[in-house]
């Protein structure tokens, strides 16, 4: 009723070689498979330990633990937007894409004016109550984030909590983006604020407001405490951040009614900060 011989030599050799076949499928599996998460882990490594570093306005640079916006940082700028909008200024100007929210306030030609590509730049200065959520898209599509959160300009809407902050903080090293706040940040890599304000080219009661110098001062748990700082023209006479020295200063108007063309009224200006 059954067959009990033995596999011919042609039978067995067929059987072997679909056992080699299964086999070989399988080592192929195995391999793609580690190789697949070699490149993972890889990645990861490259994430901690090589954080890559964005094109940054060579000015700011000095006031930047690694003289550099890091891409998947999160950097906090108080009460100066202008000294905000420079942060932006060398991604920008290398070709990204950057995004500022919160900012009712802000024109399109003062971000022209330091430089900022308006054709890859995007304006949010709405966001509403799911302001997090804005900010976590637009990191998806931008490289660069510059967001007023509510409380800085309501203090009774709620501050940013460590943990929204810490999700927040590994999208923007997921995507390589950077965040700036105008205003506090939980975790922030460096925290910037003008310690000083002076402005240029006011003469005695006549003239116009040419550039502005400031004294920066910078403060990163990298540096151990201590503080940097740096004078900088924000804006020089030309509208461009720069370091005082590498401008030629302004003089101001002379004294006197010994001025070649008749003194002007000043009119009133509101400068942000």
């Amino acid at each position: 009723m059954f067959d009990t011989g033995v596999l011919t030599g042609s039978s067995a050799a067929a059987t072997d070689s679909r056992i080699g076949v299964r086999d070989g499928v399988a080592d192929d599996a195995r391999d793609t498979t580690v190789r697949e998460l070699q490149e993972r882990i890889r990645g990861m490594q490259r994430r901690s330990l090589d954080t890559r570093a964005l094109p940054t306005h060579p000015a700011l640079g000095a006031l930047l633990p690694g003289g550099a916006l890091a891409a998947g940082g999160a950097y906090a700028v108080a009460d100066s937007t202008t000294l905000a909008l420079g942060m932006l200024q060398g991604p920008s100007a290398a070709g990204s894409w950057c995004a500022v929210v919160g900012l009712p306030d802000l024109g399109a030609e003062a971000a022209g004016g330091l430089g900022l590509d308006l054709e890859r730049l995007v304006l949010v200065p709405h966001p509403g109550e799911q302001w997090l959520s804005v900010v976590s898209a637009l990191i998806d599509v931008v490289t660069v984030v510059l967001v007023r959160a509510p409380a800085q300009a309501n203090p009774r809407a709620p501050r940013v909590g460590e943990a929204a902050a810490s999700r927040l903080g590994s999208r923007l090293r997921q995507r390589e983006s950077v965040l700036v706040s105008l205003g506090d940040w939980p975790g922030a890599s460096a925290r910037l604020r003008v310690t000083e304000s002076s402005w240029a080219g006011l003469g005695s009661g006549f003239g116009h407001l040419a550039g502005r110098q400031v004294t920066v001062a910078s403060a990163s748990r990298s540096w151990e405490g201590r503080e940097r700082s740096r004078r900088l023209w924000l804006p020089a006479p030309d509208g461009r951040v720069a370091p005082v020295d590498a401008v030629t200063p302004v003089e101001s108007a002379p004294r006197g009614h010994d001025t070649p063309h008749p003194p002007r009224p000043l009119r009133r200006v509101v400068a942000s900060r």
